[in-house]
């Protein structure tokens, strides 16, 4: 017998629900045996399903946390090794204010909002602090910039799908 989505690939495993043979690859195992994937209607969980409106909602959060975030990180007259802890922070807030404006909603979209806010605290702090400094010095700072991908990072890992 050959496989129905793969008609290279010898099998004697069958569909439990309509007896279409499967290969291994095509198989999704269930709590009552094994189905092809049109009889499994593997559906994604709720927490993955997040609507264009939501995004648009988690967007207007991260950019607004991250402002907010970015003008208070330019007050804090901290720098070097401490601003890696400070980002981090930021990270883990502009996060954690994301996931709440879309009611813990989890996935790759949301992960890419939460950095645009992070993104957006450093460009707001980079700003603040170019008056005083000058942008190159403001933007391209190496603290400065480890600081930004440690921010990323946290705010992406809260976001990720588990």
């Amino acid at each position: 017998m050959k496989c129905a989505r793969h008609p290279d690939v010898e099998t004697n495993l069958q569909c439990g629900k309509c007896g279409t043979p499967i290969c291994p690859k095509c198989l999704v195992q269930t709590p009552v045996g094994a189905r092809c994937p049109d009889c499994a209607a593997v559906k994604q969980l709720p927490v993955y399903e997040v609507p264009a409106l939501l995004y648009l909602r988690a967007l207007a959060a991260g950019l607004v946390a991250g402002g907010a975030l970015g003008a208070v990180w330019y007050y804090i007259p901290i720098a070097g090794f401490l601003w890696l802890l400070i980002a981090a922070g930021i990270g883990y807030a502009t996060g954690e204010i994301v996931s709440l404006s879309v009611n813990r909603k989890r996935g790759r979209g949301l992960q890419i909002t939460g950095a645009i806010g992070v993104l957006a605290s450093y460009s707001v702090r980079g700003v603040l602090e170019a008056r005083d400094f000058g942008y190159v010095s403001a933007f391209l700072d190496v603290y400065a910039l480890i600081a930004l991908l440690l921010g990323i990072v946290v705010a992406v890992s809260i976001l990720r799908p588990r």
